[in-house]
């Protein structure tokens, strides 16, 4: 499980992820919290034991990319970087080059953003993108396997044909998580499901946020959710 920090001071974040350590196989560090206190935040949280997954979604020319990630790569304890796979292969490659040629010889594994999970047919269509939330994220999860990345996010609906159409050693990252007995959709994620029928469908990694973060108690939703990914995992 990651759990993400959704905060805006160093300070709630900290105490959150002090909370919840015990329970949890990585934190996620979004834009905003990265906006707010840089990578302080990376390494006073990376110090806890779990590691980071750097979540800033970079998206950019090439160069621009490459550069981006290489600063990424060399913070302490991150174990993953994304990157948005609408920038297209060339991108992608720069940034896939940057991280080999990294001087971290324990450099993050890198994953392409398909869809976000907030988005359905609609939202894509006043885009100008064509097909189906799961079409298009099963061809950037090819794009990105091709130009050389460890994995990718996605939403849990999209996990099944991910994982047949790019293989088992393919890193799949899923948000929009949210616990048995919960909403079909569920804040401003339209694209959710619960960790069991995430893990059944063959995802890697599970990131839950509001759940845990905005529980009256998140020590025992952590724990609970921690539970629940247990149980799928022992019956899968």
């Amino acid at each position: 499980m990651i759990l993400a920090l959704d905060f805006s001071r160093l300070n709630e974040a900290l105490e959150m992820a002090r909370s919840t350590a015990r329970w949890v196989g990585m934190f996620k560090i979004n834009i905003h919290l990265f906006t707010a206190a840089g990578p302080d935040a990376v390494r006073k949280i990376g110090a806890l034991g779990p590691g980071i997954f750097l979540d800033l979604k970079y998206h950019d020319i090439p160069n621009t990319v490459a550069g981006a990630v290489s600063a990424a790569s060399e913070l302490p304890n991150v174990r993953l970087l994304d990157l948005h796979a609408t920038g297209g292969a060339a991108m992608m490659r720069a940034g896939a080059q940057a991280l080999a040629q990294s001087s971290n010889t324990r450099h993050p594994k890198l994953l392409g953003i398909t869809i976000l999970t907030s988005l359905e047919q609609a939202d894509l269509r006043r885009v100008g993108m064509s097909g189906t939330p799961a079409s298009r994220a099963l061809s950037l999860a090819r794009l990105s396997k091709r130009c050389g990345l460890d994995g990718i996010v996605a939403s849990p609906k999209e996990v099944r044909q991910i994982r047949r159409g790019c293989g088992r050693d393919f890193l799949i990252v899923v948000p929009g998580i949210r616990p048995h007995g919960g909403p079909s959709r569920s804040d401003d994620q339209a694209r959710v499901a619960t960790p069991a029928e995430t893990i059944r469908a063959g995802a890697d990694y599970l990131v839950v946020g509001r759940p845990i973060t905005a529980a009256a108690d998140p020590q025992a939703a952590a724990r609970a959710i921690s539970g629940e990914i247990a149980a799928a995992l022992q019956a899968s």
